[in-house]
């Protein structure tokens, strides 16, 4: 180990063979950044210092900073819309579309054959319309915003009906109730934990009701005695009183999972279908796009939501419209849904899983191929779980290599289950696994 008398110059650490890599990560200005912070701390602290050890701290410091910053990180959790991982893996024909959106100018908001200023939402809102049968859309920037735009709309100093087992809390703590209070909405509720009737919304209307919703329960189920409206007699409950019915989809499944092997999840056509004035639901979900709240249905009620101020504050930019267009394009044939990444991980089948497992197990000591289960995850489908294949590895310190594993240049976050390291490779992308064993073999000298 080469010990300093003194300091070392900048050049000395930026040359180094250990440190030197990560100009190409970070850049050089950042790069000395660190070397400048780490030899500050060496010159405070006086003495003599290892050359190996500034150099170590000036990788650690790296690292941290880089690690900070928004990255790709390989999913091998066998959870297809992990919510921390930024939910669904976006299609190649969408980064495409954004590129030639954003590289120059676009008719975002300008109509070409007219001359003269168009809708920014045209192009998703017509794509929408074919793919759900509803009358128009509209997009925001996220499913919340869309229920806070509907409500501020609908029901601002009115009356709100919502069964009580439908007032959920979503992830970051969330709640239906708390939206509603800030909508300006009075929130009335109806029916028993487990069973609501019909009755107990007809029984809550008064003057002041104008709205009825009915929200999906995100991540998780009501089982054994219970009893629900049908989202049909909902809606003629609502035409009957001169009452928009909202539903709340969230998960914005346009086509019926089933195809897909999970269980049926309610499309937003079949609410659509239904008669449902609005249909609020995620971009970055079942429908496997951009972060973006949507909503559906009919002329008369999109154009109410047109006309609020609030709109302006809410709506997405052209990337986001972009890559929402050019995802909902793939959806309009089951061969060219396959080019979106969560409907391509569903249908891989699981020799094809295997397989790619078994060269794990050829190159990795003490990796086995397991039989694993998958999530969709997302807050979707609570207790849908997908047949997988992962590899397992036999380690003393399972928590410790998924630690360095997710230090690694290229981030990998795995799972740990009964004592061992688990990849579940139906989230790893075919093209990741020689980043993945590459991985394991470095961490392993």
């Amino acid at each position: 180990m080469s010990v300093l008398r003194g300091v070392p110059a900048v050049n000395t650490i930026l040359e180094h063979p250990s440190v030197a890599p990560y100009e190409f990560v970070v850049g050089r200005d950042a790069l000395k950044r660190s070397i400048d912070a780490e030899l500050d701390r060496v010159r405070a602290g006086g003495g003599v210092t290892p050359l190996e050890s500034i150099v170590l701290r000036v990788v650690d410091r790296v690292v941290s900073d880089a690690n900070k910053a928004l990255r790709p990180v390989i999913n091998a959790t066998g959870t297809l819309l992990h919510t921390n991982l930024g939910r669904a893996p976006l299609a190649r024909v969408a980064f495409e579309a954004a590129w030639e959106a954003g590289r120059g100018y676009s008719n975002l908001e300008y109509d070409l054959e007219a001359g003269e200023r168009g809708s920014r939402y045209e192009r998703a809102s017509e794509l929408l319309c074919e793919l759900t049968g509803a009358q128009d859309a509209l997009v925001v920037n996220n499913c919340a915003a869309a229920v806070l735009l509907v409500l501020d709309t609908f029901a601002r100093d009115a009356e709100v009906v919502v069964a009580r087992n439908q007032l959920i809390e979503i992830g970051g703590g969330f709640r239906l109730p708390d939206v509603l209070a800030r909508s300006g909405a009075t929130l009335v509720e109806v029916g028993a934990t487990n069973k609501v009737y019909i009755e107990d919304y007809a029984r809550a209307l008064t003057p002041r009701t104008t709205l009825l919703l009915r929200a999906h329960r995100s991540n998780y189920s009501l089982e054994g005695f219970v009893r629900d409206v049908e989202p049909r007699e909902l809606a003629a409950l609502g035409a009957s009183a001169g009452i928009a019915v909202v539903e709340d989809l969230g998960s914005g499944a346009l086509v019926d999972l089933a195809e897909y092997g999970l269980p049926h999840e309610r499309t937003v056509g079949e609410a659509i279908a239904d008669g449902v004035s609005l249909v609020t639901f995620s971009g970055d979900k079942l429908l496997g796009g951009p972060q973006a709240g949507v909503i559906a249905g009919s002329h008369a009620s999109i154009a109410r939501l047109r006309n609020n101020p609030l709109i302006r504050a809410l709506r997405v930019d052209k990337v986001t419209l972009a890559l929402l267009a050019a995802t909902l394009a793939a959806h309009r044939t089951p061969e060219a849904r396959e080019t979106i990444p969560l409907y391509r991980m569903l249908l891989t089948s699981g020799d094809a899983l295997r397989e790619r497992a078994q060269r794990y197990v050829d190159a990795v000591e003490g990796a086995r191929v397991v039989d694993s289960e998958a999530f969709v995850g997302g807050g979707t489908l609570p207790h849908a779980r997908i047949p997988s294949v992962a590899v397992a590895i036999e380690t003393p310190f399972p928590a410790e290599l998924a630690a360095r594993l997710r230090a690694y240049r290229a981030p990998i976050v795995a799972r740990i289950e009964r004592d061992r390291l688990f990849l579940d490779l139906r989230t790893v992308a075919p093209d990741e696994d020689a980043t993945v064993l590459r991985a394991l073999h470095e961490l392993d000298d």
